[in-house]
């Protein structure tokens, strides 16, 4: 038989996933080879063509085209060099056992020489090597880099959700960042299952390119690269990129996860006031039921014969309104307020090296730590997996630390901040209760109080901290005519409410720093 009737198969490969590129490639293959076919004046049965690496066994094409052969529909390949048929040792092992036993009588290549001898399959199994040789120096140097990256703090990858990959490491994405820590405090309550935060901040855009399912949002909420960290092969290190929560919240987060699996559903229909209040006759639950398109309240009445009547629901959250009014001071009161402890605390100066030295210290110890355990485990003192765990405990106490520096430089543990808060949430109360959702005005009317009643159709309930402060001197309702007479009747003819800056102690500022230090967070 001469080479004229030879029959031969054309294979082409690629791998790269740049789709131009691929065609581009792979014509320029198929150019070469039909010259070379012209050249050896074979005869062409099929030309295969596949995109996808060989660096690992299992191509269609390749196995087919072998298949092919071992029927005897070709005796011979042509390709553009041996590393476009195989970069493992399976698929080079099968190429040179086919040329053993006679199904592949001949190969031909531009660019590089074989002839079915022992000289020729040794030189085609060198080039086999070489070709695996190359993936696996390519994948352990980019591997190397990775790992070297990862030591500098910078995240090697494509930017996690919420993070830009920029030079030098992640910047936050203005868009998504704020919805994953949104996610993270909406989970944080307890309040919701995997399913329902994802298709609530799926709806808000809250997605990759491929979308957001189930697991990739427990990925999101159990990736410490939110925090400033990096996981990376179960070893943790420090990250140089801005967190986008605090580590408490994450923290707070795993706890959630871990407790509750599946949600646990009362099988109710969901009311607002359902199982919030209770019977201030009986002691028993108050339950909701929808009587001619309106909601009622009324008391269960499990326990004991009870006289207790229903009531409107809207008539209910109308009294919520009222009575955190009550524990609300007037705005015009509230603004000047905020403006003196303004003041205060622009005056008030205090020392905070000493404090700041020793939290510092404390890192730079904790550093000391994670480097003797490196040594240790150089030196075969601990085993991996010792190592990484006693590391991971180390990397967190340091960062709960970092964090505490970074809060306390920035408010200089400022004694006024409860103040100014509560003030705030004055405001924030005030304004919600004249233009705010019943949903939102039952969240704050659950922070101002407790053991919350009704008995004669009637809201009752215990303030707490600084409510319940407000709520016995009487200064809420919040028009100008009711905060005169306040004024009048506690102030007497004391102006500018200077008494009220001296209602505690003679260092008192704003309510007195020991009545709003109670103030519930």
């Amino acid at each position: 038989m001469n080479n004229q009737t030879k029959k031969f198969f054309i294979y082409t490969r690629k791998s790269t996933d740049d789709k131009d590129h691929q065609v581009r490639s792979i014509g320029d293959q198929l150019s070469e080879l039909k010259e070379l076919a012209i050249k050896e004046k074979v005869d062409i049965v099929d030309v295969f063509v596949e995109k996808q690496t060989a660096k690992i066994p299992g191509r269609p094409v390749f196995n087919e085209m072998l298949e092919r052969m071992e029927k005897g529909e070709a005796e011979g390949i042509l390709a553009w060099h041996p590393d476009r048929l195989a970069r493992n040792s399976v698929d080079g092992g099968k190429i040179i056992y086919l040329v053993d036993t006679g199904v592949i009588t001949e190969m031909k290549f531009p660019t590089f020489w074989f002839d079915p001898t022992p000289q020729g399959k040794f030189m085609l199994s060198i080039a086999f090597g070489q070709s695996k040789y190359y993936v696996d120096n390519l994948s352990e140097n980019i591997k190397r880099g990775h790992r070297n990256k990862v030591k500098e703090g910078i995240w090697p990858r494509n930017a996690p959700l919420g993070y830009m990959n920029v030079k030098g490491g992640l910047k936050h994405d203005k868009t998504l960042a704020p919805l994953i820590k949104k996610l993270f405090e909406a989970y944080s309550t307890g309040h919701f299952t995997l399913r329902e935060v994802r298709e609530k901040f799926l709806a808000l855009g809250l997605k990759g390119k491929i979308g957001l399912s189930i697991s990739n949002c427990q990925n999101i909420l159990t990736n410490p690269i939110y925090v400033g960290l990096i996981r990376w092969h179960d070893e943790i290190y420090e990250g140089k990129h801005e967190p986008i929560i605090a580590k408490k919240l994450f923290d707070k987060c795993q706890e959630v996860m871990k407790r509750k699996s599946k949600p646990k559903s009362s099988g109710f229909k969901p009311f607002l006031y359902r199982g919030f209040f209770s019977c201030g006759e009986c002691g028993c639950f108050i339950t909701t039921e929808t009587q001619k398109g309106h909601n009622y309240l009324r008391c269960t009445k499990r326990k004991n014969p009870c006289t207790q009547k229903y009531i409107r629901e809207e008539l209910i959250t109308s009294q919520i309104q009222e009575e955190i009014k009550k524990v609300s001071l007037p705005l015009d009161w509230l603004k000047w307020m905020i403006e003196e402890n303004a003041k205060d605390q622009s005056s008030e100066t205090q020392s905070s090296e000493i404090f700041s030295q020793k939290i510092k210290t404390e890192i730079s110890l904790l550093d000391m730590k994670v480097e003797k355990l490196m040594n240790a485990y150089l030196e075969n003192a601990l085993s991996l997996e010792e190592y990484r765990e006693a590391k991971g405990v180390l990397i967190n106490k340091k960062q709960l630390l970092k964090e505490k520096l970074q809060s306390f430089e920035k408010k200089s543990h400022n004694r006024f901040e409860l103040a100014d808060k509560f003030l705030k949430a004055c405001i924030h109360n005030i304004e919600l209760v004249n233009e705010g959702i019943p949903e939102e005005i039952l969240q704050e009317f659950k922070k101002v109080g407790s053991n919350f009643q009704i008995k004669d159709r009637t809201v009752l309930f215990e303030p707490r901290g600084a409510w319940k402060i407000l709520a016995g001197i009487g200064f809420g309702g919040n028009s100008a005519q009711s905060s005169a007479l306040r004024a009048d009747a506690f102030f007497g003819e004391k102006p500018d409410f200077v008494l009220l800056r001296r209602r505690g102690d003679s260092n008192s500022r704003c309510l007195s720093a020991c009545y709003l230090s109670k103030v519930v967070e």
